[in-house]
């Protein structure tokens, strides 16, 4: 996850979730087991985002299947080729 300007109460717990999946994952991975660390950085396009944030263009949300796609993509990698660090972001998103 990044850090931004007031997310220091948050931040802490977030890093805290990436060391552990690297830890799940170093220990798992041998055995077969792809662990990845997910970070869907953006607004979820549902009626009640799009309700909230009505000002924002399309390009600032993010499908549910195009998510689904992406983790699909990542479940299915060969075991020669695991991601671990995965980001998500709309084309749109301010990074």
């Amino acid at each position: 996850h990044r850090g931004r300007d007031r997310y220091a109460g948050f931040a802490p717990s977030k890093a805290a979730q990436r060391i552990l999946a690297q830890s799940i994952a170093r220990d798992a991975g041998p055995k077969g087991v792809h662990v990845a660390y997910v970070t869907i950085d953006a607004v979820i396009d549902l009626r009640w985002t799009r309700k909230r944030y009505s000002d924002k263009p399309d390009n600032f949300f993010i499908k549910p299947d195009e998510i689904a796609d992406e983790i699909f993509h990542v479940a299915h990698q060969p075991k020669g080729a695991w991601s671990f660090d995965i980001e998500i972001r709309p084309h749109g998103e301010i990074w």
